[in-house]
């Protein structure tokens, strides 16, 4: 008996830490990006892609997404998009490229770190182009946006 409440208390303290890492609606996820591996690279570092993204969480899994993409001889694009995290740290994301007009569907895992930092690591499929990327990354949370 003594042993089972041990792990109760143990299983508490674990879940509500856990918790307590995660996003809730009215925060703001500020991140940058980079292209590792894509399908489109010819050669190791011969060209780049970095992405800097703004999240703002509407509700605690779900957040609309503004910010850009920087290619190197590509156009750079304004992106638009949302996130979907059926789970606290795994997401859905689809997003629209304004300047390459391509639309893009991936998803990612974010392993926090630190007060309010996040290594993030995602694929992307870019419809239009028919290319993958797999994307690796730093964002930080700011907490409870717009709250009294």
């Amino acid at each position: 008996m003594r042993l089972l409440k041990i792990n109760l208390v143990i299983s508490f303290i674990l879940i509500n830490s856990l918790s307590s890492m995660a996003q809730s609606s009215k925060d703001l996820l500020v991140s940058g990006s980079l292209d590792v591996i894509k399908t489109d690279y010819s050669r190791f570092l011969g060209k780049a892609q970095i992405g800097f993204e703004g999240n703002y969480f509407l509700l605690r899994q779900f957040s609309a997404s503004a910010g850009a993409e920087i290619w190197t001889g590509d156009k750079s694009s304004f992106m638009m998009g949302m996130r979907w995290y059926p789970q606290d740290y795994f997401f859905f994301r689809f997003r629209g490229l304004i300047g390459q007009n391509d639309v893009a569907i991936g998803g990612g895992w974010a392993k926090p770190f630190g007060e309010g930092f996040r290594f993030e690591a995602m694929g992307d499929f870019y419809i239009d182009r028919s290319e993958f990327a797999i994307r690796a990354g730093i964002g930080y949370v700011i907490k409870q946006i717009g709250s009294k």
